[in-house]
C-alpha cells in the first residue's frame, strides 16, 4: 500500500533529515517505526503526509507511493482524500470545539455525506467515551481521551491509511495499554493498515507485524516484530534488558550511541 524507496529530504535547504530510507507498509498491516528523539520519525511522517510547504521540508530524491501511485508532489488535502490520515503527534485535537465538531471535522473528506452518521456510531463503538462527552468542548477532556478522540477523528473519514506518531506520548501506562489494545482491534477488524511510529518499542512491538528502527535519518534494522523483540541490540537499547532479562541502569544503556553494532 505505502511504499518509501531511497527517501531523502531535507529542511531549509541545509539540513539533511533522511538520508535514503526505505519501507512498507502493506495492506491490512500495522507497521512500527521505532526511533529516539531525532532520529527522523516525524520527518517521515510529515513528508508522507505532505506537510512540506510550511516546514521548508523538501524532497531531494527517492519516491513515495501510495496504491501504485508516486505522491511526492500531492498536497496534504489530496493525499487525505486518498485514504491516508494522520494522527498527529501531541494529538492537536481542536480544543474550543466540541467532540462532536472535532468528528465533524474529520469526515470532510467523505465524498458521500450520508456516510458519516455510520462512520461515527462505527468510532463510537470503539471510543464509547466520546458519545458520552460528544457535546463537551474537547479541551476539557483528559489526555487519553484526546488521544482516543484524536483517532476516531482519523477513522471517521474511512481510511485505507492511518499514520499515528507518538500515541503513547505523555500517557499514563494503563491509557497506553488500552488505547494500544483498540489500535490492535481496529486494525483486525476493520482491516486499516497502520504506521505506527514511536519511541516506545515494548508496547509498538507487541502489536506491529513488523517494524524498522530509524536512527539519524537512517533505517538501521528491519524485521519481524518477533525477531525484533528478541534481538540483542533491541533489548539492550529500546526495552533496557540485558542477557538476564533485568533492566539495566541509564548510564549502561546509553553507551549504545559509541557501540552501534547494527551498523557495522
Amino acid at each position: 500500500m505505502l511504499k518509501i524507496t531511497n527517501l531523502e529530504t531535507v529542511y531549509s535547504d541545509i539540513i539533511l533529515a533522511l538520508r535514503g530510507i526505505s519501507l512498507e507498509v502493506p495492506d491490512e498491516r500495522i507497521v512500527a517505526l521505532l526511533g529516539a528523539n531525532g532520529a527522523g520519525k516525524t520527518t517521515v511522517v510529515n513528508t508522507v503526509s505532505g506537510l512540506r510547504k510550511t516546514l521548508d521540508l523538501t524532497i531531494e530524491d527517492g519516491s513515495i507511493e501510495f496504491d501504485g501511485m508516486v505522491i511526492n508532489d500531492r498536497t496534504p488535502h489530496q493525499i487525505v482524500s486518498m485514504g491516508i490520515l494522520q494522527v498527529p503527534e501531541g494529538r492537536k485535537i481542536f480544543a474550543e470545539l466540541t467532540v462532536e465538531e472535532n468528528l465533524l471535522i474529520g469526515s470532510y473528506s467523505l465524498a458521500d455525506r450520508g456516510d458519516f452518521g455510520a462512520n461515527k456510531d462505527l468510532v463510537h463503538l470503539y471510543f464509547p467515551i466520546l458519545l458520552e462527552r460528544a457535546r463537551q468542548r474537547a479541551g476539557y477532556l483528559s489526555g487519553g481521551e484526546q488521544q482516543m478522540l484524536a483517532i476516531a477523528r482519523a477513522l471517521v473519514a474511512h481510511p485505507k491509511l492511518v499514520i499515528l506518531d507518538e500515541p503513547s506520548l505523555g500517557l499514563a501506562p494503563l491509557v497506553v495499554v488500552e488505547i494500544f489494545d483498540i489500535i490492535h482491534k481496529i486494525n483486525q477488524e476493520q482491516r486499516v493498515a497502520i504506521l505506527l511510529v514511536e519511541q516506545n518499542a515494548a508496547i509498538a512491538l507487541t502489536v506491529a507485524h513488523y517494524g524498522y528502527v530509524l536512527e539519524t535519518g537512517r533505517v538501521v534494522m528491519e524485521g519481524q516484530s518477533e525477531a525484533l523483540r528478541e534481538n540483542q541490540d533491541i533489548r539492550e537499547f529500546y526495552l533496557g534488558l540485558n542477557d538476564l532479562g533485568t533492566k539495566k541502569s541509564f548510564r549502561t544503556v546509553k553507551h549504545y550511541r559509541r557501540r552501534k553494532r547494527w551498523l557495522s
